[in-house]
């Protein structure tokens, strides 16, 4: 067993936290600031068949794809903050050991250690978490 995170290690995974936290929404404000409708009215507009339109579609479902990714991670790193605020955080959900910092310097919003990930991953396939 790996020991506990120590108090200076857990104030620099935060401030990674708070600072991806900050990057997301800001990513998610110009995503919004440049609205996904006007996008496509744009592409749309300027399409001359239907070709052009099916791809004016696509990147319209690109950006929300893209927007549903930075909502779900930023809710990771909210899970991960309010964790740290819980005396939880660097805690395995798989067998209840703690995470390796080095994993966590990595994927700061990691929930399992490696070796339950990698069980997570072998009987979870085709998931659409992000692997190690």
């Amino acid at each position: 067993m790996n020991e506990g995170l120590q108090d200076s290690q857990i104030k620099q995974l935060k401030r990674l936290l708070d600072e991806r936290y900050d990057e997301l929404w800001d990513e998610v404000g110009q995503e919004l600031g440049q609205s996904v409708k006007e996008r496509f009215q744009q592409i749309a507009g300027e399409a001359q068949d239907l070709e052009d339109r099916s791809f004016a579609d696509l990147i319209t479902d690109l950006n929300v794809s893209i927007m549903d990714k930075h909502v779900q991670e930023t809710r990771d790193v909210n899970d991960a903050l309010v964790r740290i605020k819980k005396g939880t955080y660097g805690i395995c959900e798989g067998c209840g050991e703690h995470i390796e910092f080095e994993r966590l310097q990595v994927y700061p919003t990691a929930t399992r250690c490696t070796r339950c990930q990698q069980a997570w991953e072998k009987s979870h396939a085709g998931g659409t978490h992000p692997r190690i």
